[in-house]
C-alpha cells in the first residue's frame, strides 16, 4: 500500500489505500478517493504500464491468476451483483455486443446493465427522463465522438454531473476492432456518401447482411488486447464511474 500509480484512461494519480481482485482505490494529492478496476495494463507507475497483483507465496509451478477477457482477476464462479440503479447506454446492439463478450464478467460482477439506446435521437430528453443523481448514474457510449460531429453536439448538450459521455474516434464500432485481428493492415477507407457498413461488406466481397458479418468479427475478438485503446479507455472509464458504492 502507498504506492502511487497512474489511472491510464483519467489520468488520476494518487497513492493505493486498498486494493482487492476487482478493486483498487487511490487517493490523490487533493485527499480525494477514486475507485477502479484493476485491470492489466490500466494503470502505470513511473510512466510504464503494469499489472498490479496482491503479494501471495508462489508454489512451483504456478502460472499466476486466471484472468477475464478484460484483463480482470476471474473470480470464478461468484454470484452476480443485483442489479444497480445506474445503467450505462450504447449506440446499437453490436455495441452491446462487443462489450458483454470483453467486459461481461465486470459488469456482472459489479452489477451493471448495459442497455441499447438504437440510435442517439434526443439524446438530452432521454437523459432527463433517466433523472440521473448520484446514486443514479448513467454512462453513455457513442459512436464518432469527434470535434463537429452530431454526436459531439448532442454530448455537449448534457449538463449534469451524474452523467458521463465517453466515445471511440471511430465511424462505427466495428472499427473499434484491431484490423490485424480480422487479418487486415487498417480498415478500408470509405467513399464519402457510401454508407459506411454497405462500403466494408463490398470490400470484403461479403454477400449476406451486415449482422452476419458483425457475428465473425465478433468471434475474432477475445480479449480487451484485440480492440483498440480509444474503445477500452471509454468503456473502462463508463464502468468505473457507475460502479460507485451506493
Amino acid at each position: 500500500m502507498g504506492v502511487v500509480i497512474e489511472h491510464r484512461a483519467t489520468g488520476i494519480v494518487g497513492a493505493i489505500l486498498s486494493f482487492k481482485p476487482q478493486r483498487v482505490v487511490i487517493r490523490d494529492r487533493h485527499g480525494k478517493d477514486h475507485s477502479f478496476i484493476p485491470r492489466d495494463g490500466s494503470f502505470m507507475i513511473n510512466g510504464e504500464a503494469v499489472c498490479l497483483r496482491q503479494a501471495a507465496a508462489r508454489t512451483v509451478g504456478d502460472a499466476g491468476p486466471i484472468l477475464t477477457a478484460s484483463g480482470s482477476v476471474d473470480l470464478g464462479a461468484t454470484p452476480a451483483r443485483m442489479a444497480r440503479a445506474s445503467r450505462i447506454w450504447v449506440e446499437g446492439i453490436h455495441d452491446a455486443e462487443l462489450i458483454e463478450k470483453v467486459w461481461g464478467d465486470d459488469l456482472r460482477i459489479e452489477g451493471i446493465v448495459v442497455e441499447q439506446m438504437e440510435g442517439m435521437d434526443d439524446l438530452a430528453e432521454r437523459v432527463g427522463g433517466f433523472a440521473p443523481r448520484p446514486r443514479r448514474r448513467l454512462g453513455i457510449l457513442l459512436d464518432h465522438l469527434v470535434e463537429g460531429s452530431r454526436e459531439s453536439r448532442a454530448a455537449a448538450e448534457i449538463h449534469n454531473d451524474s452523467v458521463l459521455i465517453t466515445g471511440h474516434p471511430y465511424v462505427d464500432v466495428w472499427q473499434a476492432i484491431k484490423p490485424s485481428v480480422v487479418g487486415i493492415n487498417a480498415w478500408p477507407a470509405i467513399p464519402l456518401g457510401t454508407d459506411w457498413k454497405t462500403g466494408i461488406l463490398a470490400h470484403f466481397n461479403f454477400s449476406g447482411p451486415p449482422g452476419a458479418f458483425w457475428k465473425e468479427l465478433l468471434w475474432q475478438v477475445q480479449t480487451y488486447k484485440d480492440l483498440e485503446q480509444p474503445m477500452i479507455n471509454a468503456v473502462e472509464r463508463l464502468i468505473d464511474f457507475v460502479a460507485v458504492e451506493e
